[in-house]
């Protein structure tokens, strides 16, 4: 098959478009024929892109961790899924990953595609759905009502949390350059602040929930604006030990993980027409560098997919 590999760690530029062996399936597997893959420009900095679930070193390494295609084989023991089904799922960041013709999945972590959505929009979905599904529900226990200021509020993480922060009835703020706001307001937005001009922290007060996509200096504000009963959650990197203790707030560093069943939800909120999914560009597989170094350079509307078919 064809494939996008790194045979050292590095940036973009290491990416190489070339032939690699079609990858065996382990019990629970099932064999995706890729349509589409979206990208984490940062996943070539992680070291579970460089590293087997074990710890060992895997090198060639596959990036892409979203999948959007057709079961081309099952393992023996697989029901969850069939040979033909259309799927799409957040695979293991610790195996090779989907910017490839094909790709080995824990089959338990597929779910039904979105029956509205081509393959090319429905790879922008899991990685940056699931991290705010996952965010809002699972880790800070979102309700109607509630402030929501999310940070880098145009980009793919970003856009979902918007959206589904908007059906949830909270009050959305977001962080963006000016020419994105009324794209914001568009996704259900009730506020936006254009980070160039104005100091957030400056213009907004009162948050229970910081979704931070950026990191830095950024999440380092984001505590001043919190009620005492508030919650940061960051994305890019883990909170240094005391952080939060010494602000008085709750913080939270968290991986995404695979899911099905939330999967599944997101899905019917795409049929439905309740949210939507921004897709940046589509590239060419066999021009990943191009998709990664864009995605380096940042400020981009929505998700980078590779097209695979």
């Amino acid at each position: 098959m064809k494939a996008i590999r790194l045979q050292e760690r590095g940036g973009p530029e290491k990416l190489v478009y070339e032939d690699a062996p079609q990858p065996g399936l382990n019990p629970g597997d099932a064999l995706v024929q890729v349509h589409a893959t979206g990208i984490t420009p940062a996943e070539l900095t992680w070291d579970d892109t460089y590293s087997n679930c074990d710890g060992s070193e895997r090198l060639p390494a596959i990036p892409g961790h979203e999948v959007s295609g057709i079961v081309e084989r099952i393992a023996a023991d697989v029901s969850d899924v069939q040979i033909g089904d259309e799927v799409y799922g957040l695979t293991s960041f610790c195996r090779d990953g989907s910017a490839a013709e094909y790709v080995a999945v824990r089959a338990a972590d597929l779910a039904p595609k979105p029956k509205s959505l081509d393959h090319t929009q429905t790879a922008a979905v899991p990685l940056s759905a699931l991290t705010t599904w996952q965010a809002y529900f699972d880790h800070a226990r979102l309700k109607s009502g509630q402030r929501v200021l999310i940070h880098g509020a145009a980009g793919g993480v970003g856009t979902f949390g918007v959206q589904i922060a908007h059906w949830c009835g909270a009050h959305v703020i977001g962080t963006a350059s000016a020419e994105n706001h009324d794209f914001l307001r568009s996704l259900g937005a009730d506020e936006v602040i254009d980070y160039r001009q104005v100091r957030f922290e400056e213009a907004t007060r009162d948050i229970d929930l910081v979704l931070d996509t950026i990191g830095g200096e950024t999440r380092d504000r984001s505590w001043q604006v919190l009620k005492p009963t508030g919650m940061l959650i960051t994305l890019p990197g883990p909170i240094p030990e005391g952080e939060a203790a010494r602000h008085g707030k709750r913080g939270l560093f968290f991986i995404v993980q695979p899911n099905r069943v939330q999967l599944g939800k997101i899905a019917e909120l795409l049929d439905s027409g309740v949210i939507r999914v921004i897709v940046a560009q589509s590239i060419p597989l066999a021009n990943a560098h191009e998709a990664f170094e864009r995605g380096v350079a940042g400020h981009t509307r929505g998700k980078l997919v590779l097209r695979v078919i």
